[in-house]
C-alpha cells in the first residue's frame, strides 16, 4: 500500500516536472519474475522507472543510503535493498535472487554507478551473474533525459523531457558455454547491447511514434 502511494506521488511529480513518457510497457511481464536492467545517469532513475513500469519493482541501492536518517527508512519501505558496491556482496546477491524466486520484479543498473547522459558504459559481471543464476526474463530499459534533468553534482532538477523505453525480454541459460565468469561477463555485455539498441531506436524515432503516456 505504501509503495503504491509513493509511486503515485512520483508519477504525479514526473508528469508535472518531466512530462514523463513510456514506450514498450507491454514488454514488461505483468506477473512472475522479471529483471529490469537500465542505464544509469541520475538519482532520478529508480523512481522514474518505477513510475513508468506497469507493476511494482524492487531495487538494489548503495548501502550508504540506508544510514541516512528517515531516507533510509523510506527507501526500505519502497522495496529497496542494500548492496555494497566497493566489493563483492554475496548477501545482496542472495537477497536479489530471493526477490526473483518469489516472482517479483527487480530493477538493477548493470553499469553500477551513474554516468553522463546518453553515455553507456560496460556492465558489471555481477549483473550478468544475477541474470544467469536466476534464469528470470531480462527486460532492458533505456532512460532518456534523466541525466539532463538532474546530473551528478546538481541538487535541483531541471524541467526537461524524460522517456523510458522498455525492450523485449530475453533469458540466459545457466548451462553450457564457457566458464562461469565468462558467461557472467557475456550476459552483462548482452544486457548493455540491448540497452544500446533501445537508445538508438529512441533517438531515431519521432516523438509521436509508439509512445504511451503514463
Amino acid at each position: 500500500m505504501f509503495y503504491t502511494i509513493v509511486r503515485l506521488l512520483a508519477l504525479g511529480l514526473a508528469r508535472l516536472l518531466f512530462r514523463i513518457e513510456a514506450r514498450g510497457i507491454g514488454h514488461v511481464p505483468r506477473s512472475g519474475p522479471a529483471l529490469v536492467v537500465a542505464n544509469h545517469s541520475s538519482v532520478l532513475d529508480p523512481p522514474i522507472v518505477a513510475a513508468a513500469a506497469p507493476r511494482p519493482l524492487h531495487f538494489l541501492a548503495k548501502a550508504e543510503l540506508f544510514s541516512i536518517p528517515l531516507f533510509g527508512r523510506l527507501i526500505s519501505a519502497v522495496n529497496a535493498r542494500p548492496v555494497r558496491r566497493a566489493t563483492a556482496d554475496p548477501a545482496a546477491l542472495r537477497a536479489a535472487l530471493r526477490i526473483l524466486q518469489a516472482g517479483q520484479a527487480l530493477l538493477i543498473f548493470p553499469e553500477g554507478t551513474r554516468g553522463d547522459e546518453g553515455a553507456l558504459r560496460e556492465g558489471k559481471p555481477g549483473a550478468g551473474m544475477l541474470a544467469v543464476l536466476s534464469g528470470a526474463p531480462v527486460v532492458p530499459a533505456y532512460i532518456e533525459g534523466s541525466g539532463r534533468a538532474l546530473p551528478r553534482g546538481r541538487w535541483l532538477p531541471r524541467r526537461t523531457k524524460i522517456r523510458v523505453t522498455f525492450g523485449p525480454p530475453f533469458t540466459f541459460s545457466a548451462n553450457g558455454g564457457p566458464g562461469r565468469k565468462e558467461r557472467y561477463r557475456e550476459a552483462s555485455r548482452r544486457m548493455m547491447a540491448a540497452i544500446a539498441r533501445l537508445k538508438a531506436v529512441a533517438e531515431g524515432q519521432p516523438q509521436e511514434a509508439t509512445v504511451s503516456r503514463v
